[in-house]
């Protein structure tokens, strides 16, 4: 029988955003915006829900005088990314 797949990675973008977090410390937005070619509403859109989800953690700082936005994958979000891509595996064989 196969496993659900979490239907918030389950879309496109957040699962490109998990998908870089799991490999750096932290992604500031630009970054992330340029990787996804997303457009910075979209981006802040599903940032946002995988925050409220606590896979990430945003942090809103300035650079100078210039605001950033630093996001940082969670412990909860690399359960979450490692069960999903576990269930896909599963689909796969």
């Amino acid at each position: 029988m196969f496993r659900p797949l979490d239907p918030l990675l389950h879309s496109e973008l957040r699962l490109a955003v998990m998908s870089i977090l799991i490999d750096v410390e932290e992604a500031d937005f630009p970054y992330l915006r340029e990787q996804t070619a997303a457009t910075a509403g979209n981006l802040s859109v599903q940032i946002d829900k995988l925050e409220k989800a606590g896979y990430i953690t945003v942090q809103k700082t300035f650079r100078g005088r210039r605001p950033a936005t630093i996001c940082r994958m969670a412990e909860p979000g690399r359960k979450a990314f490692e069960a999903y891509i576990d269930a896909l595996r599963d689909y796969i064989k």
